[in-house]
């Protein structure tokens, strides 16, 4: 990695939890300046813009996410134990976060609603993805049998993943995980009762 190379990741690193607690909009040039220790212009030296610092600080905290959730998953090959190894990730996500200030996905999501389109679509992105993962799993445990027929793969899909934001959403506005722990043990109970 040449130099230039480690200061954009360096930058990187420093920011994307930035604008995960603060947000794109909350999070000023001089915050960005203090929290790099870089001036303005060696900042925009490795970024034309706030808003390609802000997507790429995106991009490097869901890699974060993303990196954790395959860590979980590897090596179960079971549909249960897939979806069991999603709950604790969620769990993980309020007990011990990869990256200060929660679900970077849930947060870009609601502050770039129509304020950042750039920002949006890539929240969406990351959100089809862990969309895609959960219906992934779904889908195949059913054709192997490990999972009953006949399950509405969408609407368990909307409402697990849903009910996971919504608790992380709770447990940090009431700074408790108890929302998560509850909302898991359900999904769990959920899962034994709809889809075993």
């Amino acid at each position: 990695m040449s130099k230039g190379e480690q200061t954009r990741a360096s930058i990187l690193a420093r920011v994307a939890p930035l604008f995960n607690q603060q947000g794109y909009f909350g999070s000023s040039l001089s915050d960005i300046m203090q929290q790099t220790g870089m001036e303005k212009g060696g900042i925009y030296h490795h970024f034309k813009s706030k808003e390609q610092l802000a997507l790429e600080a995106f991009d490097y905290a869901y890699a974060i996410l993303d990196q954790r959730i395959r860590a979980m998953m590897a090596g179960k090959k079971h549909a249960i134990e897939r979806l069991y190894a999603l709950l604790s990730y969620f769990q993980e996500l309020v007990d011990d976060p990869p990256i200060a200030g929660g679900c970077p996905i849930l947060n870009t999501a609601i502050e770039a609603d129509d304020a950042e389109p750039a920002l949006r679509d890539r929240a969406r992105g990351a959100m089809d993805e862990l969309r895609a993962t959960v219906q992934r799993i779904i889908t195949r445990g059913s054709e192997r049998g490990e999972i009953r027929s006949g399950v509405d793969v969408e609407t368990w899909t909307s409402v697990m993943i849903a009910a996971l934001e919504g608790a992380v959403m709770l447990s940090r506005l009431y700074q408790d995980t108890v929302h998560m722990h509850r909302t898991i043990t359900y999904i769990r109970h959920c899962i034994e009762r709809d889809l075993v």
